[in-house]
Protein backbone atom coordinates (compact mmCIF):
# COMPACT_ATOMS: atom_id res chain seq x y z
CA UNK A 1 0.00 0.00 0.00
CA UNK A 2 1.15 3.49 -0.71
CA UNK A 3 1.46 6.20 1.89
CA UNK A 4 -0.58 9.37 1.49
CA UNK A 5 -0.04 12.73 3.18
CA UNK A 6 -3.15 14.73 3.86
CA UNK A 7 -1.82 17.71 5.82
CA UNK A 8 -3.68 16.92 9.03
CA UNK A 9 -6.88 15.77 7.31
CA UNK A 10 -8.32 12.56 8.71
CA UNK A 11 -7.91 9.59 6.34
CA UNK A 12 -11.02 8.24 4.66
CA UNK A 13 -10.54 5.00 6.63
CA UNK A 14 -8.09 3.59 9.15
CA UNK A 15 -8.62 -0.12 8.56
CA UNK A 16 -8.94 -2.82 5.93
CA UNK A 17 -12.52 -3.53 4.89
CA UNK A 18 -13.21 -7.19 4.12
CA UNK A 19 -16.81 -6.47 3.19
CA UNK A 20 -18.38 -3.89 0.95
CA UNK A 21 -18.46 -0.30 2.24
CA UNK A 22 -18.81 3.34 1.18
CA UNK A 23 -16.18 6.07 1.29
CA UNK A 24 -17.58 9.56 1.85
CA UNK A 25 -15.60 11.89 -0.42
CA UNK A 26 -18.23 14.63 -0.30
CA UNK A 27 -16.83 16.61 2.63
CA UNK A 28 -15.88 20.29 2.23
CA UNK A 29 -12.19 19.34 2.14
CA UNK A 30 -12.90 17.21 -0.93
CA UNK A 31 -14.84 20.01 -2.62
CA UNK A 32 -11.88 22.35 -2.06
CA UNK A 33 -9.17 19.99 -3.33
CA UNK A 34 -9.76 17.51 -6.14
CA UNK A 35 -6.25 16.06 -5.75
CA UNK A 36 -7.08 15.20 -2.14
CA UNK A 37 -10.36 13.61 -3.24
CA UNK A 38 -8.49 11.45 -5.78
CA UNK A 39 -5.85 10.52 -3.21
CA UNK A 40 -8.53 9.52 -0.70
CA UNK A 41 -10.31 7.49 -3.39
CA UNK A 42 -7.12 5.54 -4.12
CA UNK A 43 -6.59 5.04 -0.39
CA UNK A 44 -10.15 3.72 -0.02
CA UNK A 45 -9.60 1.15 -2.76
CA UNK A 46 -6.27 0.15 -1.18
CA UNK A 47 -8.15 -0.50 2.06
CA UNK A 48 -10.71 -2.80 0.42
CA UNK A 49 -10.01 -6.53 0.49
CA UNK A 50 -10.21 -8.73 -2.58
CA UNK A 51 -13.75 -9.91 -3.21
CA UNK A 52 -15.32 -6.76 -1.75
CA UNK A 53 -16.23 -3.39 -3.24
CA UNK A 54 -16.13 0.21 -2.14
CA UNK A 55 -18.64 2.83 -3.20
CA UNK A 56 -16.71 6.04 -3.83
CA UNK A 57 -19.15 8.88 -3.20
CA UNK A 58 -17.44 11.86 -4.82
CA UNK A 59 -18.23 15.54 -4.45
CA UNK A 60 -20.45 16.99 -7.15
CA UNK A 61 -18.33 20.15 -7.47
CA UNK A 62 -15.84 18.18 -9.59
CA UNK A 63 -18.36 16.83 -12.06
CA UNK A 64 -18.63 13.27 -13.34
CA UNK A 65 -15.78 11.08 -12.00
CA UNK A 66 -15.02 9.74 -15.48
CA UNK A 67 -13.39 13.11 -16.22
CA UNK A 68 -10.79 12.91 -13.42
CA UNK A 69 -10.93 9.65 -11.45
CA UNK A 70 -11.39 6.65 -13.74
CA UNK A 71 -8.06 6.97 -15.53
CA UNK A 72 -6.23 7.31 -12.20
CA UNK A 73 -7.88 4.15 -10.88
CA UNK A 74 -7.09 2.23 -14.06
CA UNK A 75 -3.46 3.39 -14.08
CA UNK A 76 -2.93 2.74 -10.37
CA UNK A 77 -4.67 -0.63 -10.02
CA UNK A 78 -4.79 -2.11 -13.52
CA UNK A 79 -6.58 -5.47 -13.61
CA UNK A 80 -6.83 -5.61 -9.80
CA UNK A 81 -10.08 -3.63 -9.91
CA UNK A 82 -13.10 -3.02 -12.07
CA UNK A 83 -15.36 -0.05 -11.60
CA UNK A 84 -18.76 1.10 -12.67
CA UNK A 85 -20.76 4.29 -12.40
CA UNK A 86 -23.79 3.76 -10.18
CA UNK A 87 -25.69 7.05 -10.01
CA UNK A 88 -25.72 10.72 -9.23
CA UNK A 89 -26.97 11.47 -5.72
CA UNK A 90 -29.76 13.94 -5.06
CA UNK A 91 -27.16 16.24 -3.47
CA UNK A 92 -25.15 16.35 -6.70
CA UNK A 93 -22.43 13.86 -5.79
CA UNK A 94 -21.60 10.76 -7.79
CA UNK A 95 -21.30 7.10 -6.80
CA UNK A 96 -18.69 4.88 -8.42
CA UNK A 97 -18.51 1.24 -7.30
CA UNK A 98 -15.01 -0.23 -7.34
CA UNK A 99 -14.77 -4.02 -7.14
CA UNK A 100 -11.44 -5.36 -5.89
CA UNK A 101 -10.54 -8.63 -7.62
Amino acid sequence: MSQHSHDGVDPVTDRMHDSSWSANLEKPVHAEDRDRLVSHAVEAVEHTAAGAHVNLVTHGDHGHPKTYLYEVLADHFGDEVRFEYVEQCGCGGHVTRVHVE
